[in-house]
């Protein structure tokens, strides 16, 4: 029995570790240095119906415990993600889930009807940390019932696993996540960057050229954890979890706050293979620990501090 095997859906994972989009490119490029089948899910660049080259440089600074960007989802677009991309994918990686992203919902539509017509997608996680332009730029996330109704017109298209991403800037997630929940979504994801910025102080301008970016890294990881902990107990579907994981232990603490999978993001620019390791150390722990399954960790946080 292999101890790390989730399901979502009616879709199996063999390890409930998978590789964040945006930072793993579309597969292709790590291939050379880890087994692609060996993850969980590769969740690939955010997909939009158009190519586009995102934002102008600067776009990208390191900070003292994390990563600040605004690549201003560059993208092949979803005709060259198809005809170019998908192939590999199919070949030399394991489930695949397609992350979309759209200015208006008509654009996430759009996408997922033409990824409906290519076999072997497992789901599609819908980035809806995009300024909505109908919204007057809110993100798709920051209001409930835009997270609905835009969840609720995906799940009208497909049968595939319906994933919203979820922001976390906002005051509660958990009434972002209990609206996904209602329109039909199988899981969520959580957390999303954080919004940030950085100054150079010699010559007094933003590191990145759009000033406030998104902030991902270790030094979010609390942040992601207490966001995971308030959707997952207040929702029935399966949490996603990341935000600042580095090593089987950060991971084990997303379980414990009651996720049922996680995504292994910024730490993939420093070593590819991050989220394979991280599953290993995770099965080395069940055993240590005499666990049957990861299922048997999801959600047992003990709510009293040891005195």
């Amino acid at each position: 029995m292999n101890p790390l095997r989730i399901k979502i859906g009616q879709v199996e994972f063999h390890t409930p570790v998978f590789v964040a989009s945006g930072t793993f490119g579309y597969g292709q490029e790590a291939a050379d240095l880890v087994d692609l089948r060996e993850i969980g899910a590769i969740v690939t660049k955010s997909i939009g119906i158009t190519p586009r080259l995102g934002n102008p440089q600067p776009r990208l600074c390191e900070t003292e415990a994390g990563l600040l960007n605004s690549i201003g989802l560059q993208n092949v677009g979803v005709q060259n993600f198809v005809a170019e991309k998908l192939p590999f994918l199919r070949a030399h990686a394991g489930a695949i889930i397609v992350n979309i992203a759209g200015r208006t919902l008509e654009e996430y539509e759009q996408v997922v009807a033409v990824l409906e017509q290519h076999e072997s997608i497992a789901g599609y996680e819908l980035n809806f940390s995009c300024p909505n332009v109908k919204e007057g730029g809110l993100e798709f996330s920051q209001k409930a019932g835009v997270t609905e109704y835009s969840t609720a017109a995906i799940r009208r298209l497909t049968r595939r696993l319906v994933i919203p991403k979820l922001t976390p800037n906002v005051t509660r997630v958990s009434e972002i996540a209990k609206a996904a929940e209602a329109a039909g979504a199988d899981a969520i994801s959580l957390i999303n960057t954080v919004t940030g910025m950085a100054i150079d102080i010699e010559n007094w301008r933003p590191r990145i050229n759009t000033i406030v970016g998104g902030y991902s890294g270790p030094a979010i990881k609390p942040i992601a954890l207490a966001k995971v902990y308030e959707a997952a107990n207040a929702v029935s579907i399966p949490v996603i979890g990341m935000g600042g994981i580095r090593a089987w232990q950060d991971a084990v603490e997303f379980f414990l706050a009651g996720a049922t999978a996680v995504q292994v993001g910024t730490a993939n620019f420093i070593d590819p293979r991050t989220a394979v390791q991280v599953a290993q150390g995770i099965k080395h722990y069940l055993a240590a620990k005499k666990l049957a399954s990861i299922n048997d960790l999801r959600g047992k946080l003990v709510k009293a501090v040891e005195r």
